[in-house]
């Protein structure tokens, strides 16, 4: 679809709220299939997946410190599973088949169980054959909820992704077609942003959380009619707020930003061809109570500290097209080896720092997500950058991380450009 119709999503499809539930102990998802309004109002609907009646499903609100239960119930005709993307939590919920947990067969209910241990914005999609199930819309925001919230008059979630719709609406069915599986993935040929309110006053003060719930798309993000900071990547708290240039998400990543409001708010994706709406904010009235004060740092996640690296593992990327051979037998894989395998890429004992050096020699980009942790990116000078849970390796680039095991279980490590995961690029860690 070109750019026209791109800018023309915006007025007829952006001022949809996301459904949100309030926190609480017990919730209850289904995963089935719904209709939902993508494309502009007078467009088709799309036949898609998504959770409780809606795609994205609905947002929970979760506290710091307090157990949740979450009752997912599969409506589908085919197995699936949740995974609670960033939450550090105990590995028997981390929803991945074969390493945690046995499929949600149709009809089938398990309860997820799980107390968050850092504040921040994560969310939920599933995580069987999920290069298709995510694609189909099976994705949620899942907030964890500040003790002592930041002074805003609004917080607000702003979705992201893409879906390759047919003229009528409906999406393609190619989600493993060869070509995108070695190239950069299944990308949508439409983008659009869900957000979980619509409309703000000029001088608001406001939290936006940013989520990229695409399957393979990078957004390089630029936000209009605002002025402000980053305060938090992946849930994380950044130790000082920072300046919102370059802000680029890599699928599955988070932006937090806090911002004052000046003008019409639009938030678009960046690329060579020029801006690409993905949705507004309506700006109605003006705030006479407000008044602009510096941005402070949100509360420290309480993570440990790295101590001297003991071991120094390289995972190296290979394959895909105009790639170098390898010895696995699928399209991508790590140090040679495709897919999940009986060994594990590395075995640790818990609260061993281990440094990992992330080696790119592909032509592609990759976005590196490790389960039930967060690590440091490791600066050019040597010095720990940002904690995250996912993190954007550039082709023919690399990049050093710094992690903490201190999470004991069997944790999945992989590339969530979901094409090049089904196509090989996974592996796992065990945590004693």
């Amino acid at each position: 679809m070109n750019r026209r119709h791109f800018l023309a999503t915006v007025s007829a499809t952006a001022l949809l709220p996301l459904p949100i539930f309030a926190a609480q102990d017990t919730w209850r998802l289904k995963a089935e299939t719904v209709t939902q309004q993508i494309l502009p109002t007078g467009d088709n609907a799309t036949p898609i997946l998504g959770f409780n009646g809606s795609m994205p499903g609905p947002e929970l609100r979760v506290r710091r410190g307090e157990r949740v239960s979450i009752d997912v119930e599969n409506g589908l005709d085919e197995g699936t599973a949740v995974h609670w993307h960033g939450i550090r939590l105990e590995n028997k919920m981390d929803g991945v088949p074969i390493l945690t947990q046995e499929l949600i067969n149709p009809a089938g209910t398990k309860t997820y169980s799980f107390t968050p241990p850092d504040e921040g914005t994560y969310w939920y999609h599933s995580h069987y054959i999920s290069h298709e199930q995510v694609a189909r819309g099976m994705m949620g925001a899942l907030i964890v909820e500040d003790e002592t919230p930041p002074d805003v008059d609004h917080d607000i979630t702003v979705l992201m992704s893409d879906w390759r719709m047919q003229e009528d609406g409906s999406l393609s069915d190619e989600f493993t077609d060869m070509h995108s599986v070695a190239h950069g993935g299944y990308i949508g040929n439409f983008v659009r942003a869900f957000l979980s309110k619509d409309e703000v006053k000029t001088g608001d003060r406001v939290r936006l959380r940013l989520i990229n719930a695409a399957t393979n798309r990078i957004f390089p993000m630029a936000i209009s009619g605002v002025a402000g900071s980053i305060v938090a990547f992946d849930g994380m708290a950044l130790p000082t707020p920072r300046d919102m240039t370059d802000l680029v998400l890599a699928p599955a990543q988070r932006a937090d930003v806090i911002v004052d409001i000046n003008g019409p708010v639009g938030f678009d994706m960046m690329t060579r061809e020029g801006s690409y709406r993905l949705a507004d904010l309506v700006v109605n009235g003006t705030n006479p109570d407000r008044r602009a004060g510096p941005i402070m740092a949100l509360s420290q996640p309480a993570v440990p500290t790295p101590a001297e690296p003991t071991q120094h593992l390289t995972l190296t990327m290979m394959g895909g097209a105009m790639g170098g051979r390898h010895d696995g037998d699928n399209i991508w894989a790590f140090n040679n080896v495709s897919d999940l395998q009986a060994d594990p890429f590395g075995s640790f004992q818990r609260g061993e720092t281990v440094r990992i050096t992330l080696a790119n020699d592909t032509s592609f980009p990759h976005g590196i997500h490790l389960h039930g942790h967060h690590f440091y990116e490791v600066g050019e000078d040597g010095d720990l950058g940002d904690l995250r849970d996912t993190t954007l390796v550039n082709a023919n680039e690399s990049r050093d991380i710094i992690c903490v095991f201190d999470n004991p279980g069997r944790w999945m490590l992989h590339c969530h450009m979901l094409s090049h995961a089904v196509g090989g690029m996974r592996t796992w860690v065990n945590v004693a």
